[in-house]
């Protein structure tokens, strides 16, 4: 059955009548009975006890009228919050990313979001890139910002930015005063690593450079990692995103030699196609980084 029959069937049960209801129907009365002859044919019960005087349901048809206000109600619902989605009136967006990019560029694309959409609802998830990646393909969110190489193939890649390391050392120590020091003049330095890939191409770094680096600490909260060199526990090599904010007891010393990069990138499920409000989100993201 159709929802336009249920729509017909219940004017009818309404009007009591098939004239009265195809004239409200803006209907020829033969096309209305034709329809409800096929919805009887169908259900395989009478509907209508049709009088001379006026016509009345029967028992099935007394059932069908109970169901079929539900079932269209349910579909008016149904259309709202489908129309709401999509003028994003209401609805939820669910995006993820790594903790440097959620610290430090995420907040102006959120801040902007909810200026032009404050009725989505907008959930923010933090995690390693492998995390993030994977929310992103079991379709827990619709976007997620990762360091590259992207894990797999079912992803849509969107680059973002490149960006460089930097080293972050409490102010008094020596290497905040040179210039341009080389990754080898840190052999003897104990390191705080930032878990994750950018450990990975910190550790990377120094074994090209000819040391294998020690680990005073590793975490993978950025303010601990800025409170323990800040701490004078060890000197960090961070991403420049993650460096950008002014930490006290800390200086950014950028770093000579061959330059030590990553590029970080969005990623969506491939096929799958995005909500408006993802849409909407993701060219916000893009503005901010530039990209």
């Amino acid at each position: 059955m159709d929802l336009y029959q249920l729509e017909y069937f219940l004017e009818a049960a309404r009007q009591r009548s098939f004239t009265r209801a195809a004239a409200r129907l803006n209907l020829a009365q033969a096309a209305l009975s034709e329809q409800m002859r096929k919805l009887e044919a169908e259900l395989g019960a009478k509907l209508f006890d049709r009088g001379r005087l006026e016509t009345t349901l029967t028992p099935a048809g007394e059932t069908l009228r109970i169901h079929a206000e539900g079932l269209l109600a349910q579909a008016t619902v149904a259309r709202r919050a489908v129309g709401d989605l999509v003028t994003m009136k209401a609805g939820r967006l669910a995006v993820g990313a790594i903790p440097s990019v959620s610290a430090c560029l995420l907040p102006a694309a959120v801040a902007a979001f909810r200026r032009k959409h404050p009725q989505v609802e907008l959930a923010l998830r933090e995690g390693t890139s492998e995390a993030v990646a994977q929310w992103v393909e079991s379709g827990q969110i619709e976007l997620g910002v990762v360091q590259l190489p992207a894990p797999g193939e079912a992803f849509e890649v969107t680059p973002l930015l490149e960006e460089s390391f930097v080293l972050l050392v409490p102010k008094a120590h020596p290497l905040a005063r040179r210039r341009l020091p080389k990754l080898a003049d840190l052999a003897k330095e104990p390191f705080v690593f930032y878990k994750g890939r950018a450990r990975d191409v910190a550790q990377a770094a120094c074994r090209a450079a000819g040391f294998e680096p020690r680990t005073a600490c590793e975490t993978g909260e950025l303010e601990t990692v800025r409170s323990l060199v800040a701490a004078d526990l060890g000197v960090a090599l961070l991403p420049e995103l993650a460096a950008r904010a002014a930490v006290p007891g800390c200086a950014i010393v950028r770093l000579g030699g061959e330059p030590l990069r990553r590029s970080v990138a969005m990623l969506q499920r491939r096929g799958r196609e995005l909500s408006p409000s993802a849409l909407s989100f993701r060219r916000l993201l893009l503005g901010k980084a530039g990209a």
